[in-house]
């Protein structure tokens, strides 16, 4: 299912092109719609995360919920922090609840944590798709959080379709080929070739442009 450069570079520089201009940098989006597909069957309930090849222009904000000594190893990566005392503070606070909610783009918690990050602020990164990952044992926190920058979710949400995040429109079209490529890849080993509906790529403002498929 990958698509050959050439091709593809030539509708991703449409989608460009259809784009309308803004003061902020826009996201470019692959969506995949499907046939044949029952969104209650099993794999219906595709939720996975691709780790592109190339990191959009613009970092997605990365937030690391901890506490002691791995709270103090993310501070000093420059990340945005919410310690456990944080979490406490913000109860019944919709407001800062929502700003969290709003501004995190990927949320990393420390494993005893996930029970009260999701009773805090599952609330507001629930309707908007965002799912705290628990950060496994003994990891690297660094290696972590770099690769959430390159991160994108291939899932599919009550209708028979997946929609995700491939860069931003400053980057290479070469570099939005590949990132287009990972995530058609694993859309094929999840729910197979057959049942790829049609191919569409789009920026936030912008027209979808169809993709022939092979």
């Amino acid at each position: 299912m990958p698509l050959q450069q050439d091709a593809l570079i030539e509708y991703i520089n449409r989608a460009l092109s259809l784009s309308k201009k803004t003061k902020f940098e826009q996201a470019v989006e692959l969506i995949v719609t499907l046939k044949d597909f029952d969104v209650k069957s099993p794999e219906g309930r595709l939720r996975e995360v691709v780790f592109l090849p190339h990191k959009p222009a613009k970092d997605p904000n990365v937030c690391v919920v901890a506490a002691g000594d791995l709270l103090l190893e993310a501070k000093k990566l420059g990340v945005t922090t919410i310690s456990r005392d944080d979490l406490n503070a913000m109860r019944g606070d919709k407001k800062r609840v929502k700003a969290i909610g709003r501004s995190c783009d990927w949320v990393l918690v420390q494993a005893d944590l996930m029970g009260l990050v999701g009773s805090v602020l599952g609330p507001a990164l629930g309707p908007r798709g965002k799912v705290p990952t628990p950060i496994p044992p003994r990891a690297n926190l660094a290696e972590l959080v770099n690769n959430y920058k390159r991160a994108a979710w291939v899932r599919i949400r009550g209708q028979p379709q997946i929609m995700s995040r491939v860069g931003t429109t400053s980057m290479k079209p070469e570099e939005l080929v590949d990132n287009v490529n990972a995530v058609l890849s694993v859309v094929e080993s999840r729910v197979g070739a057959a049942k790829i509906g049609s191919i569409y790529i789009k920026t936030t403002m912008g027209t979808p442009v169809e993709v022939p498929l092979r």
